[in-house]
């Protein structure tokens, strides 16, 4: 199928035209840029997300919130770097792909798959949800260049270069302690041609999880802007995840958007929460018989949803107004123009105020209390982003032009 291709100008020029005809306070077009998919999803009646589902994130909640598009993640955890563990990852991330598949086949009349930015604001226009696609770690490449393509065909439009962990393209803002990794390396020779291929498809690149070290060499490296799909700011909370301000105004600079993410270690360090979190996935997998806590597994289990509430209670959520209080400083730093919103629904993210998909228009809300004006409430929801994506696109033309 032909993907379409507009240029920035006429994206720009849509934009302004639904915002030149939309009355004030009307509904901005929302984008969350992160929202994770279990492995089962669509292929378990639980996960089918066309009816009310446990999930944060479903096509009910997406419509009664005014939750637009959302990019649904294809993503892997890291594991060895050996032909073993890639088949593994390029396998798992085939799983995901097929779920996506299956979601868009079942709900054709609720949901598109969105490849372009256009396609974004058609299907908002012709009242029908968008699901895009973005890569979270590229070790599901299973080192293999070819499998960018493969993943553009399937319609992937962000790459996600790294996890927790090294892997073979780049050094992790969270290295592996225990296999005595550092991140001071940054990018490796197969990272920068994954860099180069994603610019030349028009895919962006994208740098949360990445280290810093990392961060400073794909900015040098790509020819198109980058995007940090799910990272807040350090300055407020010095989680290793967060954007230091250096980098979230050198994204700026190169055109990128810097997507605020709604995860609570990220908004809100809060270390006895975070012990008693991990002491019940302990526990919980123990009573289940297993060795380690499967998220997919045991996330649903009655001991878990029931244990997660006695640890709401004693040791509260982030809130909107902190998360909040990251998009302005983004906003603050790295300018209007290169702030946006991620949830990372579904895998940790939700903050007291928007704990799913069915609660967004909460966070326009909290934008408008802030001060910011219908404009720069849908430059911060989709506009910034759609103008990177577009820019992609264009440097990808550019570049298959002079061949």
């Amino acid at each position: 199928m032909t993907t379409r291709r507009a240029p920035v100008a006429f994206v720009a020029l849509l934009l302004a035209a639904c915002a030149a005809h939309a009355p004030r306070g009307e509904r901005p077009l929302t984008v969350d840029t992160h929202v994770d998919i279990p492995f089962a999803y669509m292929a378990e009646p639980r996960f089918d997300v066309g009816g009310d589902t446990p999930l944060k994130v479903d096509l009910g909640k997406m419509e009664r919130g005014g939750l637009d598009a959302a990019f649904l993640v294809v993503f892997v955890e890291q594991g060895p770097l050996d032909a073993d563990g890639y088949a593994r990852a390029v396998a798992q991330a085939e799983r995901k792909y097929a779920a996506i598949d299956r979601l868009l086949q079942r709900y054709p009349r609720r949901v598109r798959l969105a490849r372009t930015p256009d396609e974004i604001v058609a299907n908002r226009a012709d009242g029908v949800l968008s699901a895009a696609i973005g890569i979270e770690n590229a070790y599901s490449l299973g080192h293999d260049l070819a499998r960018i393509d493969a993943a553009w065909a399937r319609g992937a439009r962000y790459l996600g270069l790294v996890h927790v962990g090294n892997n073979d393209l780049c050094t992790s803002s969270l290295p592996d302690a225990e296999r005595h990794e550092t991140n001071e390396r940054g990018i490796s020779d197969f990272g920068r041609a994954a860099v180069a291929r994603a610019n030349a498809l028009g895919m962006m690149v994208d740098v949360s999880h990445a280290s810093d070290a990392c961060v400073r060499d794909v900015l040098a490296l790509s020819t198109a802007p980058v995007i940090a799909s799910h990272s807040s700011a350090r300055a407020l909370v010095g989680h290793a995840r967060n954007l230091p301000d250096d980098l979230l105004r050198a994204i700026a600079a190169r055109g990128g958007v810097i997507q605020a993410v709604a995860y609570r270690e990220f908004v809100k360090q809060d270390p006895r929460r975070e012990a008693a979190e991990k002491a019940l996935q302990r526990a919980v997998a123990a009573q289940a018989g297993d060795a380690e806590f499967d998220s997919e597994k045991h996330e649903f289990l009655p001991a878990y949803v029931e244990g997660m509430r006695r640890i709401d209670a004693e040791f509260p959520l982030a809130t909107l107004e902190m998360f909040l209080d990251h998009v302005q400083h983004i906003a603050t730093v790295a300018g209007i123009d290169h702030v946006g919103i991620a949830s990372d629904f579904d895998g940790g993210g939700g903050v007291d105020g928007w704990l799913d998909a069915s609660q967004t228009r909460n966070v326009t809300d909290g934008l408008r209390r802030r001060g910011y004006d219908d404009d720069a409430i849908r430059r911060i929801w989709s506009g910034n982003l759609l103008r990177a994506w577009q820019a992609a696109i264009d440097v990808a033309t550019k570049h298959q032009g002079r061949r």
